[in-house]
């Protein structure tokens, strides 16, 4: 893109930084290409260039302009480190992106909307069959040389050492409606938060399946002004693939490398496409997963032999004491899918091996679910799916800023509540690192930013009225009644007690979002000295335990009554009638009920059993939420025990005994 292409209000600030020292901050833009040079001898077997200090930050390598040395740049296999002239020679591969690691104190280019601008795609006779959002048209023959520009980051706000980022689970817009729900949520409580993050981390299904939409939505989440660093997911893929070398070419001529890594602070990042899709073509993952060959066309979770040589080659290329972050899409272990081979990555056994003995975490999207798993967890299934029984460093499944798929009731600023299976609201995660420590912090969209928690009480009629509704929407949707048996309304208010829910055991539930094994969950009734709240699911290598007796009360009242599909107009216009979620076709307006994920199993909820002899009258319960990597929180319960029942409307009885005077 030409200069004079640039909005208006970027080239601004650009003219009037220009004076500025060389060295930059994050949030000053820095607009520019590679430097691919055709012009020179070509090599058949031999890529090369230099990887130079950009200090007129126009892209080009300058007379008078100099190489970086001890940079490190890859033909996404094999990882070389620059000579003292910021000189290096790589070998070539038939299908490859050749890209510079961002290192340390340094910051590649960007394009006008902060996409980074760090590698060039050879595959000379482009994609092998014509795909349906254009593939990767044909590269030719390799550049004479591939220059990487770089400049100097501004020390003095300590970059070099402390950073944050935002880590984006699965955005995931299907349609342009819900890339406007991207924009008036995530885009704009960033653009609000007290402290610009340094860098986008988005971690896989940028969007769903309708690749056409990645150009608004880079445009969209652009106006932030921060690097957009980005996994590919399986909804990012070019689906009419017929091999898994060639499914990302989109991505690669839309986006960027789909395996990569970069460096920020202490951090380096490593930046993996685990989806193997179409999957089946490794011997071994076709040994292992024999799903891959019963359908014509399904994804895995998988490391293939090649990224495990990348992996390896830049750990070997990198200070041991850094901090490894690896970021894919599809969870190296999760909870919600502790059980199923395709929805975690299957030799992680492997990875484990090559990570020995280094500060490491793992940020993964997929599952629309927010799980903070702690070294040593364990959970029942992980040794047949993934090859081992417990992790050895920190996992984190970053829930996704879609929540549950865009779906449920509209919030106050009209997009959808969206609340996940496990419970806990879209948004996103606050990753602070200082040095190789970090911190994890939930952001949920639309909330006060220190709110962490949901609380409620699961009394003995609210199980009730969740198995019915369980039980309905397990049936078969054509022989059931259209109607559901129950709603929201039929429901008691579960924080409105008697005696009754006292005796049949009621209890108080803590939805902590970023609960942990570290986390210490504490409760004081009416001031009395704290008590410890329990953990519904251990870690401890059990089975994941689910039901109304292992949900969340405050999720599932939402979840359980969707009204949105009820809407309909008499417009005559049929996408504005009735219901539609991402790719679905659009349903036809039908009665209020649960549609889409239910909060009946998660790894982040307490509970506090209430004494069955609890007194008459108004209650407080406040549950306070210390975690070892985290921001403490604290949030209050108000809840009541009436010996007598209580008309839950308006009493017209009473009312019409009595004429107005």
């Amino acid at each position: 893109m030409t200069k004079t292409s640039l909005p208006i209000a970027m080239l601004l600030a650009a003219s009037l930084l220009g004076g500025a020292a060389h060295a930059q901050s994050a949030a000053t833009p820095y607009f520019a290409k590679i430097d691919v040079r055709r012009d020179g001898h070509m090599s058949a077997k031999t890529i090369a260039g230099v990887v130079f200090d950009d200090a007129n930050r126009n892209g080009r390598l300058d007379a008078g302009e100099h190489g970086v040395p001890g940079i490190k740049v890859s033909n996404s296999l094999d990882v070389v480190v620059t000579d003292k002239a910021g000189r290096y020679a790589l070998p070539v591969r038939p299908d490859m992106a050749v890209f510079v690691i961002q290192p340390s104190g340094w910051r590649v280019p960007t394009d006008a909307h902060w996409v980074p601008q760090f590698a060039y795609q050879h595959k000379p006779k482009g994609s092998p069959k014509a795909l349906r959002y254009g593939g990767l048209p044909p590269t030719g023959p390799l550049p004479a040389s591939i220059n990487f520009p770089i400049i100097p980051t501004e020390t003095g706000q300590n970059f070099a050492k402390e950073f944050e980022c935002a880590v984006l689970g699965d955005v995931q817009p299907a349609s342009n409606i819900e890339v406007g729900y991207v924009r008036d949520s995530l885009v704009r409580e960033l653009a609000n938060a007290p402290k610009k993050p340094a860098c986008l981390l988005a971690l896989g299904d940028i969007v769903s399946d309708d690749l056409n939409l990645l150009p608004r939505t880079v445009e969209v989440m652009g106006v932030l002004g921060v690097p957009q660093w980005w996994v590919q997911g399986n909804h990012d893929y070019d689906h009419d693939a017929d091999h898994d070398i060639d499914s990302s070419d989109t991505w690669r001529r839309s986006y960027g490398p789909n395996n990569y890594a970069f460096e920020m602070g202490e951090a380096l990042f490593i930046v993996l496409d685990n989806v193997s899709f179409p999957c089946g073509e490794d011997p071994d993952e076709a040994r292992e997963r024999p799903f891959c060959k019963q359908y014509w066309k399904t994804y895995n979770g998988r490391l293939l032999p090649d990224q495990m040589t990348f992996i390896a080659n830049v750990l070997k290329a990198t200070d041991p004491k850094k901090l490894v972050v690896f970021a894919a899409h599809i969870p190296f272990a999760g909870f919600d899918n502790a059980e199923s081979q395709p929805h975690q990555t299957d030799n992680m056994d492997k990875l484990y091996a090559l990570v020995k003995g280094r500060p490491a975490l793992s940020l993964t999207g997929h599952s629309h679910t927010l799980e903070n798993l702690a070294a040593g967890d364990s959970m029942g299934g992980w040794k047949d799916t993934i090859g081992v029984t417990t992790i050895p460093f920190r996992h984190l499944v970053a829930g996704a800023v879609a929540g549950d798929w865009w779906g449920g009731d509209y919030d106050i600023d009209g997009t959808p509540m969206s609340i996940q299976g496990d419970g806990s609201p879209r948004g996103y995660v606050d990753f602070a690192v200082r040095g190789t420590d970090y911190t994890l912090d939930y952001r949920a969209s639309g909330l006060p930013r220190d709110r962490a928690m949901w609380l409620s009480v699961s009394t003995p009629r609210f199980r009730d009225w969740a198995d019915k509704i369980f039980a309905w929407r397990d049936a078969p949707e054509d022989k059931r009644d259209p109607v559901p048996p129950l709603s929201v309304q039929d429901l008691p208010d579960v924080k409105l007690l008697s005696p009754t829910d006292l005796a049949g055991q009621s209890w108080l539930t803590a939805d902590v979002w970023m609960g942990d094994t570290t986390t210490k969950v504490m409760v004081a009734i009416d001031g009395a000295a704290s008590a410890p709240m329990t953990r519904t699911q251990e870690m401890k290598g059990e089975r994941v335990l689910n039901g109304s007796a292992y949900s969340d009360p405050f999720a599932l009242q939402r979840q359980l009554t969707m009204a949105r599909t009820a809407i309909q107009s008499r417009s005559g216009d049929p996408e504005t009638q009735g219901y539609v979620q991402g790719r679905q076709k659009r349903l036809p307006p039908m009665p209020p009920q649960p549609r889409g994920s239910r909060a009946d199993h998660s790894p982040h909820i307490w509970r506090y059993d209430l004494p069955k002899d609890l007194a008459e009258g108004m209650h407080t319960a406040v549950v306070t939420v210390t975690r070892d990597q985290g921001e403490p929180a604290r949030d209050t319960l108000v809840f009541e025990v009436r010996r007598t029942a209580l008309k839950p409307t308006f009493d017209f009885e009473h009312w019409d005994k009595f004429k107005n005077q």
